[in-house]
């Protein structure tokens, strides 16, 4: 029969390698120790330890039970601190993105991370409609999407905005509507609509649709699609995270619009289901972060105020 404080005791016996100090830090006596042992012993039906006096050492059936002692103790810690609303640095977050948000949004969960080891941060890049299932399915508890979400069982709220960006290659020379029209447009899930919004804000006298582009391509990797323009083949239309993360920087450059457009990004969880503290700190430092890269400062109210 499974008896968790077995594993605790002989867990603690490997750990200080001596029947007093387990009986000491556990309270117990050394009798108590030697007897939990021996019952661990007869549950997984081998030896764990070979005794030499008031010394022992362990079987390899002693060394693989107290790796799986070490793993279940630190599972149930975790688990413990996942049930912690209360809690802003530890416990379990399940969020997905588009690819677009989470070239820059993944990176800052790392290090997010590696600031709040106690947090395990299970992260997806997703599309907006399977992001929009798996929240509302309870596979996922926070989603970030481009598109507002339209479902009875979940709440959908703006989070921020991030500017629109026109991208050619480095050596482009033109700025006229016609003379992107000769470029040519590499396009990828979202491009069109991207470019559609931009075009209607900015060539409204001459935008008559994206069919009269000459298409140079299509990726459905956004992350992607600026190797294409550094390259020569075209232009695109990506939100700046893209452009701020890309390797091909260098090789390509951002055309200045007369009119910003934005694209806006919603937060997604169920309506029956409150965030725990862990969400709202982690959601509210990469928006300050985010708005005071692009703007210089917050304009929005955090999550706690909403």
């Amino acid at each position: 029969m499974f008896n968790a404080q077995y594993f605790r005791t002989f867990m603690m016996l490997v750990e200080t390698g001596s029947f007093t100090q387990t009986a000491r830090k556990l309270e117990m006596t050394q009798p108590g120790v030697s007897q939990h042992v021996r019952k661990l012993e007869e549950s997984v039906d081998r030896p764990l330890i070979n005794r030499h006096g008031r010394r022992f050492s362990l079987t390899e059936a002693g060394r693989r039970t107290y790796d799986y002692a070490v793993k279940l103790f630190a599972e149930h810690e975790q688990f413990r601190h996942s049930l912690d609303d209360d809690s802003t640095d530890s416990g379990e977050c399940r969020i997905a993105s588009p690819g677009s948000v989470g070239l820059m949004f993944y990176p800052f969960l790392l290090g997010y991370q590696q600031m709040y080891p106690g947090l395990t941060i299970h992260y997806s890049f997703a599309f907006n409609r399977d992001i929009t299932q798996e929240v509302a399915a309870g596979r996922l508890d926070v989603g970030i999407a481009t598109d507002e979400a339209k479902h009875a069982e979940l709440d959908c709220q703006s989070w921020y905005q991030e500017p629109l960006c026109v991208v050619v290659p480095a050596d482009f020379t033109g700025t006229s509507f016609g003379e992107l029209l000769a470029l040519g447009f590499v396009d990828y899930i979202d491009g069109e609509a991207n470019a559609s919004r931009v075009f209607k804000q900015n060539f409204a006298g001459e935008f008559r649709g994206m069919n009269r582009f000459p298409r140079r391509g299509f990726t459905n990797e956004v992350g992607q699609v600026l190797d294409a323009v550094a390259r020569g083949l075209g232009f695109t239309v990506v939100p700046r995270p893209v452009l701020e993360t890309s390797p091909w920087q260098r090789q390509v450059k951002e055309l200045s619009l007369d009119q910003p457009v934005y694209e806006t990004l919603y937060l997604i969880a169920r309506r029956d289901a409150t965030l725990p503290k862990r969400y709202r700190q982690l959601l509210d430092t990469f928006r300050q972060q985010r708005l005071n890269s692009l703007y210089g400062y917050s304009e929005l109210p955090t999550l706690e105020e909403t």
